[in-house]
């Protein structure tokens, strides 16, 4: 889990890839695919079953993004969870070059179709440390100690030399053994509480 931006869908595909468990997003159940993305959304029943078809009821996967009560029922099936803390400046360098990946740095600018839209979602974004947008940093941190399965917290701030350090350092800090991973319940979790705003932010 983290702000938007503070890279925990690139830190759960590079986990994935090191534990040499499938990767998934829950933007990717979240939204149909349209061109451009973020403008259809699935129901949360159908985005349950669609992730029940696909990977849930395997022995081990790594989900990276926001079940934002519509995905508690989930919340049992993790045995770890990373919290994920990036400085807003790093954050927000980072969704803006999201933005202009996904819609076209024309379309970001001043002037294009996406500007306003852009600008309305990274004043969003940069609201988390202040808590004043609906998902915040304060009103995340209560729920962390309650949570069933493990937890640990990691500071990103922009600085890894390459994405497999990344996933070096953060594997190192939640001490995941390769040579000795369970069977059943050996799924992780990093979970953004602040995406589905996001997405929310982005149908607009």
């Amino acid at each position: 889990m983290g702000a938007s931006g503070s890279g925990v869908t690139s830190l759960g595909r590079a986990l994935a890839d090191s534990l040499a468990m499938p990767h998934h997003d829950t933007d990717d159940y979240f939204w149909r695919p349209t061109i451009p993305p973020y403008r259809e959304m699935r129901e949360a029943g159908e985005r349950l079953e669609l992730m029940r078809e696909i990977f849930l009821p395997r022995a081990d996967w790594v989900l990276s993004g926001s079940l934002n009560g519509w995905g508690d029922g989930l919340i049992s099936d993790f045995n770890l969870v990373v919290f994920l803390v990036t400085p807003r400046e790093v954050r927000l360098q980072r969704l803006r070059a999201r933005e202009a990946t996904h819609f076209g740095t024309n379309a970001v600018a001043p002037g294009g179709w996406r500007h306003k839209a852009t600008e309305e979602f990274i004043e969003w974004a940069s609201g988390y440390e202040e808590g004043n947008v609906s998902r915040n940093l304060a009103g995340t941190r209560p729920g962390l100690p309650h949570c069933p399965a493990r937890f640990c917290a990691s500071t990103d701030r922009g600085r890894c030399r390459s994405l497999s350090e990344k996933c070096a350092t953060r594997l190192a800090a939640i001490s995941i053994p390769r040579s000795n991973r369970p069977s059943r319940n050996a799924r992780s979790s990093i979970v953004s509480h602040t995406a589905a705003a996001n997405n929310a932010r982005r149908t607009k």
